[in-house]
């Protein structure tokens, strides 16, 4: 039976959650509405084709505002499963919501569906848990009965190896920022201090010349090597840059870089893979506090972000 409006919002940002929880609430056979944003004009707070849902507790998780619009859309979303219809929400210039305005301006059109296709959503989810981009089509309630599709890239993941309250620091800061966390380190403390945060249980090092199978590390990955004691980087980093990994870095000074890229060279590494070695690690240098040198190095990973959803083609 559906609720009454709930007050809780789960503030998630990736539409892999969202679509992971709507795979969930299917696989349970309960109802929920699947909210996208399928037209922005002017500036938002959220891309094109996020995604939120309203389960049948009146729960939604996923947003699609920064906090001014989103209480509405949860009234609308639970309005919609009471009635079963589907219907197009317009916030903004042109809503018939005058007292709701946008204060980034412009216009946001919201589909909110009570009843989606949860096969697309079931294979949507099992695609991006795979680490493969997962595209779904929405068709708009109007006369043309109009289509739009938006393809949903994996979450990006952080590999990191290392050891100390930089390593640790690092781990929480990139799970906070949404990252999948992937941890490597020769200290059995600092594995029981991130194991919570990785999605899967990390690597014990115990050895320099250890192989290490890097299957995590994809087009949308990045690695850091987080060590004071660097013998441990040459073959990590080696392995590192045999993969595809979107960003490969360092923890050191430039002197210690250079001495890095030398040991590297000489272990064979092409010049090419050499320049992909970033190092220092960090937007801001020369800082000395573990938290904030984890926020810099995860700046640095974020200003070369791919997109994560990508607008398909609308359609008659």
């Amino acid at each position: 039976m559906i609720k009454t409006l709930a007050d809780d919002i789960a503030y998630v940002e990736h539409p892999s959650d969202v679509i992971a929880s709507a795979a969930d609430l299917a696989r349970q056979g309960r109802p929920f509405a699947l909210i996208t944003s399928v037209a922005i004009e002017g500036g938002a707070a959220r891309d094109l084709g996020s995604l939120a849902l309203v389960d049948d507790t009146g729960r939604m998780v996923g947003y699609l505002s920064n906090g001014c619009i989103d209480k509405d859309i949860q009234f609308h979303a639970t309005e919609a499963l009471h009635s079963g219809s589907k219907r197009l929400v317009r916030y903004g210039n042109g809503s018939q919501f005058a007292d709701l305005t946008l204060p980034c301006g412009g216009a946001l059109d919201v589909l909110i569906d009570p009843a989606p296709d949860t096969a697309a959503l079931t294979l949507a989810n099992e695609a991006l848990v795979g680490r493969k981009p997962a595209r779904l089509v929405f068709v708009l309630p109007d006369d043309d009965a109009r289509e739009v599709s938006f393809t949903y890239a994996p979450k990006f993941r952080l590999v990191l190896a290392g050891r100390g309250a930089i390593f640790r620091s690092t781990a929480q800061v990139g799970q906070s920022a949404g990252f999948q966390i992937f941890a490597l380190s020769p200290d059995e403390d600092d594995i029981n201090a991130v194991a919570g945060l990785c999605d899967q249980p990390p690597t014990h090092l115990t050895s320099p010349q250890q192989p290490v199978a890097f299957d995590a590390l994809d087009d949308r990955s990045a690695f850091l090597t987080l060590f004071h004691d660097h013998e441990w980087e040459p073959e990590l980093l080696r392995l590192a840059l045999s993969s595809p990994a979107l960003f490969v870095g360092a923890l050191g000074s430039m002197r210690t870089h250079a001495a890095r890229l030398e040991r590297l060279a000489a272990a064979g590494v092409s010049a090419d893979n050499l320049l992909r070695v970033k190092g220092p690690i960090g937007l801001v240098p020369s800082l000395r506090e573990a938290p904030l040198i984890a926020i810099s190095a995860i700046a640095e990973i974020v200003s070369g972000l791919p997109a994560t959803i990508q607008t398909g083609e609308a359609a008659a």
